[in-house]
């Protein structure tokens, strides 16, 4: 009878647990660095619009919570995350070894590599083609990682930048000869615009430091809040709402890997 009243003890504390998980996150706040296009940016209304808006609104229609966005330079996630200042990032943040270690992922949201980002006609390729010229980077991005460890040891100089359009600032002014960044953003969203036009994108840069696959930042720990996301993530792509979103921005362009 006392190991009957233990398992009843037991299942009431774990049911009384979801309520409290349920309750607790009526809202998510994400934190969003909106100056990637398409993924995060604004439009003139100054609304956000994007491929990780779209995905995290519906991760929350999804969970039945209200979704609410916090703005903020990439490489104050981290530190935003771990000072409560938002529940998770969605702001295509790569997963990476030094990341993990800070902080935990959600499942896949999507896989990009990174390029360069030049003139038309330019014709770097290799760390060695940019030898003594200037290449911008956004802070706290895996590119940056990159910059730091293979560019400066070949005799680039590299520059830091509080978001990427600061980065395309300098580039389109002709104080940053390329940029270093996510493939993708460049050639459907900066190349596709105005500011873009003349520049091109080199192929896909092959390195340890510059991993592919794209997930939703949480604090260090959070079980709970993981398996809440993961959930949300699979209803998407079990309802076609996945390749609704994905359709939309990037037509039959397959972004997710499933890894």
């Amino acid at each position: 009878m006392k190991k009957a009243l233990l398992t009843l003890s037991a299942l009431a504390l774990c049911m009384a647990a979801g309520t409290a998980l349920a309750k607790e996150y009526k809202e998510l706040r994400f934190g969003v660095d909106p100056s990637y296009a398409p993924f995060e940016s604004k439009a003139a209304d100054g609304s956000l619009v994007g491929f990780d808006i779209d995905l995290g609104n519906a991760i929350c229609a999804e969970l039945k919570v209200k979704c609410k966005w916090v703005e903020s330079d990439f490489d104050g996630m981290i530190p935003g995350l771990k000072a409560n200042k938002f529940d998770g990032v969605i702001s295509s943040m790569t997963v990476t070894p030094v990341r993990e270690k800070a902080i935990d992922f959600s499942s896949e949201l999507f896989s990009g590599p990174t390029s360069l980002v030049f003139k038309k006609g330019a014709g770097f390729s290799t760390p060695e083609s940019l030898k003594g010229k200037s290449v911008g980077y956004e802070q706290g991005t895996i590119q940056e990682a990159y910059a730091k460890a293979v560019l400066d040891k070949a005799g680039v100089t590299t520059k830091a930048y509080a978001n990427q359009d600061q980065v395309y600032a300098d580039l389109t002014s002709g104080r940053l000869d390329a940029s270093v960044q996510d493939m993708l953003q460049a050639e459907l969203g900066f190349l596709k615009s105005p500011a873009g036009a003349g520049y091109e994108v080199s192929a896909a840069i092959d390195d340890p430091l510059l991993p592919s696959k794209t997930a939703i930042g949480i604090k260090k720990g959070n079980t709970e809040l993981k398996a809440l996301l993961d959930k949300g993530i699979k209803a998407l792509h079990d309802d076609g709402t996945y390749a609704t979103i994905q359709k939309k921005h990037f037509g039959d362009l397959n972004l997710y890997s499933g890894k």
